[in-house]
C-alpha cells in the first residue's frame, strides 16, 4: 500500500500551542526575512532558503529545484533543476542535478499534482520500490521527504524547496505552516531577483548592441574608403560578379525545375508502371491460355488487363515531365569495353554517311554506374549527333581520366575529385545560346512535330545526376557539338564478370521452390501468382507489408521473398526484406518495382541475396531472374 500523503498548503494556525511558541516563530521568520531581503546574491540567496527550510523542520538535508520551462537551452525541458543543496553528498548531487517528472521523489509528486507532497517513509512507498531512485535514496541517507512549490504572485511554478530526514518522519503542521510563509517570501524575492537579473541582461545586450552599431559604422567607413580606392576598376567588378550571380541563379533555376519534375512524375510512374505491368502480364498469360486450348481461363485476363488499362489511360494526360527517380543496379563498369562493345551497333544506327571514332584512355578509371542505362545513353547521344549531320560527318566517341579540382569541379557543379569522362563530339549544326539555356528541359525539343519527344536529354540529364556525375555541353552554330559525361571514379575493387548458368533450357521446367509474393496490386500479384504456379512453384500471397511479415515470422517453408518496394501496412519492401533476413539469414530477396524510393533502395549495391527488377517486365525474364537468385 502507497504511504505518499499530498497534503494542500497550510493557512496559518489561529489556535497555537502558546503564546510564547509563537512568538518565538515570529521572531524566527523575522530574522530569516532580514537575511534573505538583504541578499543580493542569487547563488546565496537560493543558499540561505535551503537552510532556513532545514533550520525549520530540523533535517538532515535540504534542495531547492527550478523548474526549466519547455524549449529550454539546456535540453532539459519540463525538467526541475537543482540550484542549492544541504547536507548531500557529492554523488548525490550529481544525480539528483537534473530530476525528470518520472522520477520517484516527492519533487515530481509534488510537480505533477500542484501541491505539497509528503513521503514519511520511501521504504514504504510500494510505486519506488525496485528503482534506481530508491538505490539513490538509500546512498545519500535518505528515508522520508516533503517538498513544498515556489509560486509566484500570478500563480506561475518557479521552483521547489525540500527537506530530507535520514529516518521516517511526518513533518507537523507548524512546521508546514512556517514552510509556506518561507515559500511566499522565497518565491517573492525569487521573481524580483529574476526581473532584476533579466534588466540586467537587457541592459548588457544594448550595451553590446550599441558596440556593435558603433563597429559597423567604422566597417562602414572603412568600406568606402576602399571603395573610393577601387572606383576606376569598379564598372568591371560589377559586370564580373553580375554575370557569375547570373550562371548561379541559372543553375539553380535548372536544378529546381528538374526536382520539381521528378517530384511530379515520380507517384505517376509508380502506379502507371504498376498497371503496365498487369497488361503486359495478363496478355502474356492471355496468349499461353489460347494456345493451351483453355481459352475458358481467358476472360478474368482479359478483365484485368482492361481494368488496368482504363486507369492507365486516367494518368497518361497528367505526365507533363519526365521523372528521373528511375531504378538503378549500379556495378563497377569499364567504360572502354562497353563503348567498344557499342560500336558496331552505334555505326549501323548513324548510318553509311557518317564516320564513327573511338578514342579510349589507357588504364580508363572504372565508374559505379548501371550499365545498362550508360549504353542507352550513349546511344540516344549518338542519335542526337547523327540528327544534327544530316549530309554525314564524324561522330567522335572518347573516354578519359580526369582530376577536377576545385575550380574544376565547381565550374562543373561536382565534387572536386576523380572523375572518369565519356564525350561525344560531332562536327554537325550546333546550338544556339537560346537553345543551350533549354537542351535538358522535358518536352524540348528543335526537330519537326513528331519526330521527338523532347525527352532525351532530360532523361539523359536525370541519369547522369542520380548516378553522382553531372553532363556538360559544348557547342556553337555551324561548329558541331560536344557533350561530355562526368562520372566518379569507382574507388572499389572492380567485378568481374562470371559466367551465368544457362536459364533458357529451363523455362519450361517444373520447380518446388515456395515464393511469398508480396504486392498492393491485386492484379498483379494475381497475375504473377498465376504464372509461377504454373511453372511449379508454390506461391503464397500477402497484399500488404503487416501480412508478409505475419507470413515471415510463421513456420511456413519460404525460399524467395518477391516483394513490390512501395507497401501499404506500415513499412516499406526494403524494411519488410530486412527484418524477414533477420529471421531467416538464407531468405533470397527479389523486388519489382516501378518506382525505387530512396529510403528503399538507396543508389549503391543492394546488400548480398536481394536483387531489383522494374516494372512492366517480361514474364519470361522474371523467370530467368529468379532461377538466377535460386541457383545461387
Amino acid at each position: 500500500m502507497s504511504v505518499l500523503h499530498l497534503v494542500p498548503s497550510v493557512a496559518p494556525a489561529s489556535n497555537a500551542s502558546t503564546v510564547e511558541q509563537s512568538r518565538c516563530d515570529i521572531d524566527f521568520l523575522h530574522g530569516i526575512s532580514l537575511a534573505l531581503i538583504g541578499e543580493q546574491d542569487l547563488n546565496a540567496l537560493h543558499r540561505k532558503i535551503v537552510d532556513a527550510a532545514v533550520a525549520i523542520t530540523g533535517s538532515q538535508f535540504g534542495t531547492m529545484q527550478q523548474l526549466c520551462p519547455e524549449g529550454h537551452v539546456s535540453g532539459h525541458g519540463g525538467e526541475l533543476q537543482l540550484l542549492c543543496s544541504h547536507g548531500l553528498p557529492a554523488d548525490a548531487v550529481g544525480f539528483w542535478q537534473w530530476v525528470s517528472p518520472a522520477a520517484y521523489s516527492s519533487c515530481t509528486m509534488a510537480l505533477k499534482l500542484g501541491e505539497r507532497a509528503i513521503i514519511p517513509d520511501f521504504e514504504q512507498w510500494t510505486d519506488i520500490s525496485g528503482t534506481e531512485d530508491l538505490m539513490a535514496f538509500r546512498r545519500a541517507g535518505i528515508r522520508s521527504a516533503q517538498t513544498t512549490p515556489l509560486r509566484s504572485r500570478t500563480g506561475q511554478l518557479l521552483g521547489m524547496i525540500s527537506t530530507h530526514w535520514t529516518h521516517p518522519h511526518q513533518p507537523s503542521a507548524r512546521d508546514l505552516r512556517l514552510l509556506d510563509i518561507l515559500a511566499r517570501q522565497a518565491a517573492d524575492l525569487l521573481e524580483r531577483t529574476i526581473a532584476e537579473d533579466a534588466l540586467r541582461a537587457r541592459e548588457q545586450e544594448l550595451a553590446r548592441t550599441v558596440n556593435l552599431l558603433r563597429e559597423a559604422e567604422e566597417q562602414q567607413a572603412r568600406v568606402q574608403a576602399e571603395l573610393l580606392n577601387l572606383n576606376e576598376t569598379l564598372e568591371q567588378r560589377i559586370a564580373e560578379r553580375t554575370a557569375l550571380l547570373m550562371q548561379s541563379e541559372e543553375q539553380l533555376r535548372q536544378s529546381q525545375k528538374m526536382e520539381a519534375v521528378g517530384q511530379l512524375t515520380g507517384g505517376l510512374a509508380h502506379d502507371f508502371n504498376n498497371l503496365l505491368a498487369g497488361i503486359s502480364s495478363a496478355l502474356e498469360l492471355m496468349n499461353r491460355r489460347i494456345e493451351q486450348g483453355r481459352v475458358t481461363e481467358v476472360g478474368k485476363y482479359m478483365a484485368a488487363a482492361q481494368g488496368a488499362a482504363s486507369r492507365a489511360a486516367s494518368l497518361t494526360h497528367r505526365l507533363l515531365a519526365f521523372s528521373r527517380r528511375q531504378t538503378l543496379e549500379p556495378r563497377a563498369t569499364n567504360v572502354n569495353a562497353l563503348m567498344y562493345g557499342m560500336a558496331e551497333l552505334i555505326q549501323r544506327t548513324a548510318g553509311p554517311t557518317v564516320i564513327l571514332e573511338t578514342r579510349a584512355a589507357e588504364e580508363a578509371w572504372p565508374i559505379h554506374v548501371d550499365a545498362s542505362q550508360l549504353e542507352n545513353t550513349l546511344l540516344n547521344l549518338c542519335i542526337n549527333s547523327r540528327d544534327a549531320m544530316p549530309d554525314g560527318g564524324r561522330i567522335t566517341l572518347e573516354t578519359s581520366n580526369q582530376w577536377l579540382d576545385r575550380t574544376a569541379a565547381r565550374a562543373h557543379n561536382v565534387p572536386e575529385g576523380p572523375y572518369l569522362c565519356l564525350s561525344v563530339t560531332d562536327t554537325g549544326t550546333g546550338m544556339s545560346p537560346e537553345v543551350m539555356g533549354r537542351v535538358f528541359e522535358p518536352f524540348f525539343t528543335t526537330k519537326p512535330l513528331g519526330q521527338g519527344t523532347g525527352l532525351g536529354l532530360s532523361m539523359i540529364y536525370g541519369f547522369v545526376q542520380q548516378s553522382g556525375g553531372q553532363i556538360h555541353i559544348r557547342s556553337a552554330l555551324g561548329e558541331g557539338t560536344c557533350v561530355s559525361i562526368y562520372l566518379p571514379r569507382y574507388q572499389g575493387i572492380p567485378l568481374n564478370a562470371e559466367a551465368m548458368p544457362d536459364l533458357s533450357t529451363q523455362s519450361t521446367a517444373q520447380h518446388c521452390e515456395t515464393i511469398l509474393l508480396v504486392d498492393d496490386e491485386s492484379t498483379v500479384r494475381m497475375l504473377l501468382a498465376d504464372y509461377l504456379g504454373e511453372l511449379g512453384y508454390t506461391v503464397i500471397q500477402a497484399a500488404d507489408s503487416l501480412e508478409g511479415l505475419r507470413l515471415l515470422r510463421s513456420g511456413a517453408h519460404i525460399d524467395l521473398l518477391l516483394t513490390d518496394v512501395g507497401l501499404p501496412g506500415g513499412m516499406n519492401g526494403r524494411q519488410m526484406a530486412e527484418a524477414g533476413m533477420d529471421l531467416r539469414p538464407q531468405l533470397k530477396v527479389l523486388f519489382i518495382t516501378g518506382y525505387a524510393e530512396n529510403s528503399a533502395i538507396s543508389d549503391g549495391e543492394l546488400p548480398c541475396g536481394m536483387q531489383v527488377m522494374t516494372k512492366p517486365f517480361v514474364l519470361d525474364s522474371l523467370e530467368n531472374r529468379i532461377r538466377e537468385i535460386l541457383t545461387v
